[in-house]
């Protein structure tokens, strides 16, 4: 049987660590991606760091890859352009950047993840200015607090994943393309957000959620490794709520 190759970046802690231990167990090669404690060092904060990635990715799998999935992501964090530059355009630049990768599988996958935080009011100008992909133009003389800076990223990764999933390099190329949304997952990331009872109070406030509790981090691996395991050519450009039924609790009119 073949073994599948699978990059995970963010695959030191939380989401991307636990699928990269759920798809190892399943018989996946598995090339880690992080800052620390990774086979891929890098930090993708910035274009040098992204493309050391990709060049580090490509020495190792020079017979390309079957899946991508992009986990990597920081919340809560004082710089707001950090964020904008990990979570969006990190992001991208790792899928788009692997895809002549992926373009060498026989059944390429890719997964990224966005968040429920897309339900709290993102700036919308500044989504579209992410979308149009100038990441100089779109962080310079940003204004904004890193709590909208956070939402704003996921939703503008949400509308990349869908417009791109769709398109001739993509689906027209046999890759399937699409997200998970996590609800408030038991992460390093959310220790400091959990951390207090007012914290806490506000989260359940916010984005409420029918099972009481916060999602284990493997619990969000084990969708990300059913799309990643698709048989089937049929399922892209998602983005699957996976948060104790918050989206139906917030957006109930929402089909």
């Amino acid at each position: 049987m073949t073994m599948h190759t699978a990059v995970i970046t963010g695959a030191a802690s939380g989401i991307g660590k636990a699928t990269a231990n759920l798809l190892r167990s399943r018989g996946y090669r598995v090339i880690g991606v992080d800052r620390r404690d990774s086979d891929v060092i890098a930090d993708l904060s910035g274009p040098a760091g992204r493309n050391s990635m990709i060049e580090q990715v490509s020495r190792l799998c020079p017979d390309g890859i079957d899946a991508v999935v992009a986990a990597a992501g920081i919340a809560l964090v004082p710089d707001a352009r950090a964020t904008l530059a990990v979570n969006f355009f990190g992001a991208v630049r790792t899928l788009e950047g692997l895809r002549p990768l992926l373009a060498r599988s026989d059944r390429p996958r890719a997964v990224t993840i966005t968040s429920t935080a897309i339900m709290l009011a993102p700036n919308e100008d500044l989504v579209h200015q992410l979308l149009a992909g100038d990441e100089e133009a779109a962080l310079a003389n940003l204004k904004v607090d890193e709590n909208v800076a956070y939402s704003t990223s996921k939703m503008a990764l949400a509308r990349w994943v869908r417009q791109a999933a769709v398109s001739r390099e993509w689906a027209g190329s046999g890759i399937l393309l699409n997200a998970v949304a996590p609800g408030v997952t038991a992460t390093p990331m959310t220790v400091p957000v959990r951390a207090t009872a007012e914290a806490r109070e506000a989260l359940a406030t916010s984005t409420p959620n029918a099972v009481g509790r916060y999602a284990e981090a493997e619990e969000i691996a084990e969708v990300v490794a059913f799309l990643v395991g698709l048989q089937g050519g049929y399922l892209l450009g998602q983005n699957i709520f996976v948060d104790g039924g918050t989206d139906a609790i917030v957006r109930p009119g929402l089909i």
